[in-house]
C-alpha cells in the first residue's frame, strides 16, 4: 500500500504495540519519539520500524519536522497518535482514497471516536471534530502548537470511516498530566490569537474546521464558560445517554476548560506586572 506511517510517542509503553498492530499493514512507519524513559525504544525495535528522536516543543512544530525532516518511502502520510487504533475498515477506506483520488487532493480530513470505560462516548466527547492527519508530502503544513490546523494548496477530502482513540488507557493519573500540559499550551495560544471580532458568517461555512473554529472562538469569549461547556455537552448534546462514562467525562472536560480559563488570566495578569 502506497503510505507511510508516522507515529508521535512519549512514554507510550502502555498503547504502543496496540497502535502498531493496527498498522501492521504499512511497510514504512517512522516512531517520532520525544525522548521516552520507559520501553518504547524497545517496543519500537521489536516491531523493527524506524525511530527517530526530537526534543519537543509544540505539537505543529513536531509534526511539520516528522513531515519535512524525514524521508519515507511513499507519496502520502497517515500521521497516528499512539493512543490510537487504526480499524481494518478505516484501512481500506485508506487503501481505496488514495488510488482512486486524483492529483489535486492533498489531504484528507477524518475524525475518530473516542473511547472511555470500554464504550464510545460519543455524544459527551463532542462527536464529531475533523481534522488533517493523512496528508500529501511536501503540500500540507501544520499550524498552531496545540489542536493543530492542517493547511494545504490543494484540494481537501473527506474520510467517511473513523481511527479509534483511547485517551484513558495509561489511567486517570496520565490523562490528568497530560491536561494539565495542554491547558498550558492552548491558554498561551488563545492569548497569543484572540479574535475581537467573529465573522458571522463563518457559523455557517461549508468548511468543517472553519465552523468549528468559529464557534470555539465564539463560546471561549463567554462567561462562565466552562459550566456552558459541561451542560452543553451533557444536556444540549445528550452526553447523559452516554451514562456514566459520558458524565465523567463532562467533568473532566470543565475542569480542563476551567484550568485554560484560569492560566488565560495567569497569563494577562503577569503580561501586566501583576502577581496572581
Amino acid at each position: 500500500m502506497s503510505v507511510s506511517v508516522l507515529i508521535l510517542t512519549l512514554n507510550e509503553e502502555l498503547n504502543l504495540i496496540k497502535c502498531l498492530s493496527s498498522v501492521s499493514w504499512c511497510d514504512d512507519i517512522v516512531i517520532l519519539d520525544s525522548f521516552s524513559t520507559d520501553k518504547t525504544r524497545n517496543i519500537a525495535e521489536s516491531f523493527e520500524v524506524r525511530f527517530v528522536q526530537r526534543k519537543f516543543d509544540d505539537y505543529a512544530s513536531q509534526r511539520n519536522y516528522g513531515i519535512d525532516k524525514i524521508k519515507y518511502k511513499h507519496r502520502w502520510l497517515l500521521m497516528v497518535d499512539a493512543d490510537e487504533v487504526i480499524p481494518d475498515k478505516f484501512y481500506a477506506e485508506i487503501k481505496h482514497v488514495i488510488a482512486k483520488s486524483n492529483e489535486a487532493v492533498t489531504l484528507f480530513r477524518m475524525r475518530r471516536k473516542d473511547f472511555f470505560m470500554g464504550r464510545w462516548i460519543k455524544r459527551s466527547s463532542g462527536y464529531p471534530t475533523w481534522f488533517g492527519r493523512l496528508i500529501k508530502i511536501g503540500r500540507v503544513s501544520v499550524k498552531r502548537s496545540i489542536n493543530e490546523e492542517y493547511h494545504t494548496d490543494g484540494e481537501i477530502g473527506l474520510l467517511k470511516e473513523h481511527l479509534h482513540h483511547f485517551p484513558f488507557n495509561k489511567g486517570f493519573s496520565s490523562w490528568i498530566e497530560k491536561h494539565n500540559r495542554y491547558s498550558t499550551m492552548e491558554a498561551e495560544a488563545m492569548v497569543s490569537e484572540y479574535i475581537d471580532n467573529i465573522k458571522t458568517g463563518s457559523f455557517f461555512h461549508k468548511d468543517p474546521v472553519i465552523r468549528r473554529k468559529t464557534i470555539k472562538a465564539f463560546v471561549y469569549s463567554m462567561p462562565f464558560r466552562p459550566l456552558l461547556i459541561f451542560f452543553g455537552l451533557y444536556f444540549f448534546r445528550f452526553g447523559f445517554l452516554d451514562g456514566g462514562p459520558g458524565l465523567i467525562f463532562c467533568i473532566l472536560r470543565a475542569f480542563y476548560e476551567f484550568m485554560i480559563d484560569c492560566k488565560v488570566k495567569e497569563i494577562k495578569r503577569k503580561d501586566k506586572g501583576l502577581f496572581i
